[in-house]
């Protein structure tokens, strides 16, 4: 029972560790931008929709988002990781946008219509990572 706690402890605590040196290996900014979701469905993208404009694929559960370009400019670029406020976990910047939208992102839900319908649109803060340089 001991090695089982032990091995538990260990793995828990490795985890958290990698989190923490992940995080930190970013400089994180914030913004307010208008967040809106999107499916990967041909009626809302194109008739190629798990192909983003990065030439990544989608695949439903993936923490995607879409960012308007010329929050590529402010540093979202690609592979960015996003913290958005009201959802858990960290997204990663895998798309963008029509050049039409400003100070946007738009979040990967996969097939789920439903849930983006729900999400809808929503002014929220976000925490981007820059990664940090190291010398």
């Amino acid at each position: 029972m001991r090695i089982i706690v032990f091995l538990f402890l260990l793995v828990f605590l490795s985890c958290k560790e990698h989190k923490k040196s992940f995080e930190d290996s970013f400089s994180w900014n914030s913004a307010m931008v208008t967040a809106t979701a999107y499916n990967s469905l041909a009626y809302q993208t194109n008739s190629n929709p798990h192909i983003t404009a990065f030439g990544d694929s989608l695949f439903p559960g993936l923490k995607y988002i879409a960012v308007s370009r010329d929050l590529l400019k402010r540093g979202l670029k690609h592979n960015i990781p996003v913290k958005i406020e009201g959802l858990e976990g960290i997204y990663i910047v895998k798309d963008k946008m029509h050049s039409r939208w400003k100070n946007r992102i738009d979040i990967y839900m996969g097939l789920n219509v439903e849930a983006a319908k729900e999400w809808g649109r929503k002014r929220v803060c976000i925490d981007y990572g820059i990664p940090i340089k190291h010398k």
